[in-house]
């Protein structure tokens, strides 16, 4: 779809960002204001939420989204302020910030699976509503490329965002009848907080940051398009497409064969 047709697909529909104060969240807030969506701007970052609220001229929604009723509220305030819901990209998450060995941490571990996993499950139970009275809309759930590969440098965080991949898998065939699109974007390491910690050492590696404007544009030419339970991944020095899940035995297969 080309920018033009982007911009006549969004034009006045309402979004939902999460995680929209800063890095990818950000990025595709404003990316979404430039097409003529309505953008609220939700995050734990009140400063940095309200700065990228009046950038877009749309509202901000202090959001804990790994708190239930505060997904259901931050719904309850886009449909008052902006009279329904088009658009939800389920974008807040965190870095784990320990293992399952002797670094383990249970409030850092709970931290993680509440914005990562929570965050998205959350969410997408509070929007759809919203969603259903418009007659349909689409959801991006941020997911990573640590959700299609092996992490061992930090599993936690694999797991959470390998759990965000079946998701989007399998939301996008279950809510098809209510015209629910549902969708995951598998960045690599890109430009947002997350990676802090990790600059030092991609730079050492030659590794390039992606930028958050290419999530973004990502962003919406998912749910500009008309796939669902599909997972794009967002690398450098590649076009972003769908990642391709082949050869994974059905239930009907037989050995041997």
């Amino acid at each position: 779809m080309t920018a033009a047709a982007s911009a006549a697909a969004l034009q006045d529909k309402v979004a939902i960002v999460t995680g929209g104060a800063s890095g990818l969240g950000r990025a595709t807030a404003l990316a979404l204001a430039a097409a003529g969506a309505q953008v609220v701007v939700a995050d734990l970052d009140a400063r940095g939420g309200r700065e990228v609220a009046e950038e877009t001229g749309g509202h901000f929604r202090a959001c804990d989204v790994s708190d239930l009723d505060a997904n259901r509220a931050l719904v309850d305030f886009a449909v008052r302020r902006c009279g329904g819901v088009d658009l939800a990209f389920l974008n807040a998450g965190v870095a784990t910030g320990c293992g399952v060995g002797e670094d383990f941490d249970l409030a850092r571990y709970r931290r993680a699976m509440g914005a990562n996993l929570d965050g998205v499950v959350f969410g997408t139970h509070a929007v759809l509503p919203a969603l259903r009275a418009r007659g349909g809309g689409a959801i991006v759930a941020t997911a990573s490329l640590a959700g299609l590969a092996a992490v061992p440098l930090d599993p936690l965080y694999a797991a959470n965002k390998h759990a965000v991949v079946g998701l989007a898998r399998s939301l996008g065939p279950a809510l098809a009848p209510d015209n629910v699109r549902f969708n995951a974007v598998c960045p690599g390491f890109a430009e947002s907080r997350i990676i802090d910690p990790l600059r030092d050492m991609l730079a050492a590696q030659g590794m390039p940051v992606i930028p958050a404007e290419a999530v973004a544009d990502t962003v919406l030419r998912i749910v500009t398009g008309d796939g669902t339970g599909e997972c794009w991944f967002v690398q450098a020095g590649r076009d972003p497409e769908p990642f391709r899940f082949r050869n994974v035995p059905g239930p009907g297969a037989t050995a041997g064969v």
